[in-house]
């Protein structure tokens, strides 16, 4: 049997167990997916130690995509991002990063990206992926807790960093809001408010833990489109499946593993 996993800290709120073996029940696959919690201290024993296991292949979470990169061999994309989400073991340890993908396919369902000013909250792994995938198209705002670290992420993407105290001065003129930090995840919390949110926002939450977060609830007080996590987990699920294994993603069978964790009835 062909094992596979994620790991993070936290890591319980993970589907993508539910979305992976469900896929490969599907295609008749000898594999299963697990989720481990790992202290970032031991990140590297992790990584190594699945690879002396014989693990297939690990997706890899908060917070651990900037960190993790240093311990595989990452393709070019990844390299350029700074960030990996998925590890593939074999011959040598490969890096790659599917979440820039993700949240572009997640995005273009719903808005037209080409000449967005486009906010993003956080500078962490996957606020780099975004960034790096949809600069080429949007012009990119960057605001981080730590400004350096969202400095160097905007010079890199060649968008401008804000404070987070000067996100109320420019969010008149945004189009796109992406949350790329963890807060509302399994808390009811946001970074900003319906008083500082319009009515023409598209107001992206990479949280899917709870499906409407704090800050999409404040979102849609003001009549702003809103996408949750979800899309973005299903298609850079579906990424990682496809380096792992060679073949093309069930991505219906994914998403309707997904589907029926909110819905049993579906």
């Amino acid at each position: 049997m062909k094992i596979f996993g994620i790991i993070g800290n936290p890591v319980e709120h993970s589907l993508s167990p539910l979305m992976h073996n469900s896929a490969f029940k599907y295609l008749n696959i000898d594999a299963t997916y697990f989720k481990f919690k790992v202290d970032f201290e031991k990140l590297k024993y992790a990584v190594l130690g699945a690879d002396s296991l014989g693990f297939c292949g690990l997706n890899v979470t908060v917070p651990f995509k900037e960190e993790a990169i240093n311990y595989t061999n990452p393709d070019k994309l990844a390299e350029q991002i700074g960030a990996i989400n998925t590890i593939k073991f074999g011959k040598k340890i490969e890096g790659f990063n599917t979440d820039a993908i993700g949240a572009f396919m997640a995005l273009k369902e719903i808005t037209e990206i080409k000449d967005r000013n486009i906010l993003i909250l956080g500078a962490g792994g996957a606020a780099k992926a975004i960034a790096y995938a949809l600069s080429k198209y949007a012009r990119i705002f960057i605001a981080n807790r730590t400004f350096k670290k969202g400095s160097d992420l905007a010079k890199k993407v060649g968008g401008e960093s804000i404070k987070l105290e000067e996100v109320f001065n420019i969010i008149k003129s945004v189009d796109i809001l992406i949350n790329a930090t963890t807060v509302g995840l399994n808390e009811d919390k946001s970074l900003l408010y319906h008083e500082d949110l319009h009515k023409d926002l598209i107001v992206f939450d990479l949280v899917y833990s709870p499906v409407k977060t704090r800050l999409l609830k404040e979102a849609e007080m003001v009549g702003a489109k809103t996408l949750n996590g979800i899309k973005m987990l299903l298609y850079q699920g579906a990424a990682s499946f496809e380096i792992w294994t060679g073949i093309k993603a069930p991505i219906s069978i994914m998403e309707d593993a997904i589907s029926r964790f909110f819905d049993p009835v579906y």
